[in-house]
């Protein structure tokens, strides 16, 4: 759970060349907000350039958006000076207290020479892995961001398939997703890609995803569907639970390299996962630490409550499981499958 308790430590200003957009979570773990947290993020999460040029339907900086303009998704993103946010994220880097920071860009005036100079600007100061996700235009932006200190460069696909794509994204699924392939074999290891769950896409279409993306050594952040006032899809409903749990842990089997997708069982009508490929008792092993269900993505990335509300539905734990959770979503999980 995240509350606001008492007003910032530092002063919260106007959104300018020399601020910075941060998390709330962020801003608590950092001392920039004084804010009682169960699930503290270990990633810094901050934000770039102004309301976005590109319009996809779930997303909060669309350009038609109607949402506030300081939301990401459920995550409100107060501004600070650039330079006190810098300071703060290298104590918070040798107090162990984070393991990353990862910067989120729209695609507004600028955006790619202004998350160069961000980028270089903590990499001068603070020697920790940083991560961009980022609408490069070709190779060469990302090439820029790589030379600029970034460790990993993000490029969201956001929909499993290009008929998704088409309807809740704005650019094109041949050229994002051909860009994306290329970069992964230019800079193997140093590409990841954002993956959302209940956009309208078959379990099937989203397990065929995620194993390209395994094959191409990108790693997958994955996502719920979370739909936020002011949005165009603000009345669709999020994706059912055990729906989630059967693409995360067909995502998780992947990227471990304990199954693959062309193994995986689905209903010749829906697409919906029936089974794994793998025994019950195998599966029931592998589950029983609750590793599968917590958050996907960059290492050291937990996103606490980006997609969940504090006493709702956990899609992605970011914390270990307790065993009762555990017993409650391998519960779950296992009810649906063809056992």
């Amino acid at each position: 759970m995240l509350r606001t308790t008492l007003s910032s430590q530092t002063a919260i200003v106007q959104e300018g060349q020399d601020t910075w957009r941060v998390s709330s979570g962020s801003a608590g773990v950092l001392g920039l907000l004084e804010i009682r947290q169960d699930a503290p993020p270990t990633t810094v999460y901050l934000m770039l350039g102004e309301r976005c040029s590109r319009n996809c339907a779930f997303c909060t900086q669309a350009r038609e958006s109607q949402a506030q303009a300081s939301a990401l998704s459920r995550v409100t993103w107060p501004a600070f000076p650039q330079q006190e946010v810098i300071t703060a994220i290298t104590r918070a880097f040798q107090e162990a207290k984070i393991l990353r920071a990862c910067f989120q860009v729209t695609a507004s005036r600028n955006y790619v020479q202004e998350a160069k100079e961000a980028i270089s600007a903590l990499a001068q100061h603070c020697q920790m892995p940083i991560g961009v996700s980022i609408v490069p235009r070709d190779p060469k932006d990302v090439a820029a961001l790589l030379d600029a200190g970034a460790e990993r460069v993000t490029i969201a696909l956001d929909a499993a398939c290009e008929r998704v794509y088409r309807e809740t994204k704005d650019g094109s699924w041949e050229k994002t997703s051909a860009l994306l392939e290329l970069c992964a074999r230019l800079y193997p290891g140093r590409m990841g890609t954002h993956l959302i769950v209940g956009l309208g896409e078959t379990e099937r279409e989203m397990s065929e995803c995620i194993q390209k993306m395994a094959d191409l050594g990108v790693s997958v952040g994955l996502f719920s569907f979370t739909p936020v006032q002011g949005t165009v899809l603000a009345q669709r409903r999020p994706p059912e639970p055990a729906q989630y749990r059967r693409v995360q842990l067909a995502r998780w089997l992947i990227v471990k390299g304990l199954a693959r997708a062309e193994q995986f069982e689905y209903d010749e009508h829906t697409g919906a996962l029936l089974g794994y490929g793998l025994p019950k008792d195998r599966l029931m092993t592998l589950l029983a630490d609750g590793e599968a269900f917590r958050t996907a993505g960059c290492p050291g990335c937990n996103r606490p409550y980006y997609n969940e509300r504090p006493g709702g539905v956990m899609y992605n734990y970011p914390r270990p499981l307790k065993a009762e959770e555990v017993s409650h979503e391998v519960e779950l999980l296992l009810g649906t499958l063809r056992y």
